[in-house]
């Protein structure tokens, strides 16, 4: 299955996209103009014969190839500085964003902790599907959300690679 087809501005996503070859698998990272970027996604099918002047033309996908080095290298970096352009999304998905973007490296955050930080302490299942709909995963890092009992939840790249983010990052997985 072509991953990109979930994405209906597909030819003008792709002219502006390069593919990451991770430790994890391949990740689609997309700018949304030069300075940032507005998807970044597992994506194991993603083109990755990217035009030669892509990267001059958005110098953010080399910025943030040399960062996602460095995450999977072990150093960590502050998501809520990173320059993420989200496209679309309500007012409550940016909130919920936002809150998951003060996440600490290597620490998880529960969707309830979410759902009381934006004010909306019985938004828990709103929370859930705002997270699910997060573009910029990693830089956005829904990765480090989990349910109340501690269980890992579900991600959208997959739950063994969430296990892997959080092991990455130092988080001791509960059995």
């Amino acid at each position: 299955m072509n991953p990109l087809k979930k994405f209906p501005e597909h030819d003008d996503f792709v002219s502006r996209a390069i593919a990451y070859a991770s430790p994890i698998g391949c990740i689609g990272i997309v700018a949304a103009d030069e300075d940032h970027i507005s998807h970044l996604f597992f994506a194991d099918g993603f083109p990755s014969d990217e035009p030669s002047h892509l990267r001059v033309q958005y110098p953010v996908l080399t910025r943030m190839a040399e960062l996602l080095d460095r995450y999977f290298a072990g150093q960590p970096f502050d998501t809520a500085t990173l320059p993420v352009r989200v496209e679309g999304g309500t007012r409550f998905q940016n909130e919920v964003w936002d809150a998951i973007r003060q996440i600490p490296h290597g620490e998880v955050r529960s969707y309830r902790w979410i759902a009381e930080k934006i004010g909306n302490p019985k938004a828990v299942r709103a929370v859930g599907s705002a997270v699910g709909a997060n573009a910029i995963s990693i830089f956005i890092p829904c990765h480090r959300v989990i349910r109340s009992d501690g269980t890992l939840g579900g991600y959208g790249g997959g739950i063994e690679r969430k296990r892997q983010l959080l092991a990455l990052e130092g988080y001791k997985i509960k059995k």
